[in-house]
């Protein structure tokens, strides 16, 4: 979670030089603090929206972010979904104000940030398209993607140490494992920020340069949803075993899950049309 005052400024929609297509998909929810947008078919874009307060993040403001993912995961028109922020901001952290005052029973009691892992539970990929700030809780939002853009101006953090608290929300387990341990420890226990370069050259984003974050978002993101859906899903999972299981158990499960993939129509069209020389007709079945 994060934990660092910024100075307010007028909020900038991030996704404000992609071109929204009008595609017939099921009514969707109105939120108070995220933006639900169809910017090409197949894709969901979610903008988190509380621009007084740099997107930080409060109990209603999660709330809503978790409630708009998990209606995309459930769409079956929607093939990626991308999460994103305004330029200033992707998100500042977590709202101080809302829990400076709280005890450890109460915390504890409640399991605090229980709910956190929204993103990790989605079947679909996630693209995070940072531009700004991403710290703290920000920051570990952003970890949950299943893919990491970012813009040259991201500024990318973990300051909870300033703040007499460690990350909460999963900042020292997903950075341990993406960055290694003595890299963890120095944004960590240091609290340091780094530029959109330095992340990159460790690992943990693409920088976008020449070009909108968003837009480089939403190309990857119609890419993946223009495959069939299976496929995509078995591959997330698959991937996404490798930081849960020794090699041994997930190269077992990756062979399971190829092979189960031969019982899907879309192997027998996918095949057929490599075969034939034309394109898939994908029928997620």
């Amino acid at each position: 979670m994060s934990f660092v005052a910024l100075s307010r400024s007028t909020f900038r929609h991030a996704s404000s030089s992609v071109r929204f297509f009008s595609t017939s998909w099921r009514v969707q929810r109105e939120y108070a603090n995220v933006l639900v947008s169809r910017p090409s078919p197949g894709v969901a874009l979610i903008t988190l929206n509380r621009p007084k307060a740099l997107n930080a993040l409060n109990a209603a403001h999660f709330q809503d972010i978790s409630d708009a993912m998990k209606e995309a995961d459930e769409d079956a028109s929607v093939g990626a979904i991308i999460l994103t922020g305004s330029e200033r901001a992707f998100a500042a952290g977590a709202d101080i104000k809302e829990m400076k005052d709280k005890s450890f029973a109460e915390a504890y009691t409640a399991n605090f940030l229980a709910d956190w892992e929204v993103i990790t539970k989605l079947k679909k990929p996630v693209i995070a398209a940072v531009s700004g700030y991403a710290l703290g809780g920000g920051l570990e939002l952003a970890l949950q993607a299943d893919i990491l853009l970012a813009a040259p101006s991201a500024q990318l953090g973990q300051p909870e140490v300033n703040l007499g608290v460690i990350p909460g929300g999963g900042g020292t387990q997903r950075l341990a494992h993406l960055i290694g341990k003595s890299r963890a420890m120095e944004l960590v226990l240091t609290g340091r920020i780094i530029g959109a370069d330095e992340a990159e050259r460790w690992g943990i984003v693409r920088v976008v340069r020449g070009g909108s974050v968003v837009d480089e978002a939403v190309k990857v993101a119609s890419d993946i949803a223009s495959k069939g859906r299976i496929a995509v899903n078995a591959g997330k999972e698959a991937v996404n075993a490798a930081f849960e299981m020794s090699l041994a158990e997930g190269l077992r499960f990756e062979k399971r899950l190829f092979h189960a993939l031969f019982s899907t129509k879309d192997q027998k069209e996918g095949m057929a049309a490599f075969a034939e020389k034309r394109r898939a007709e994908w029928t997620h079945s």
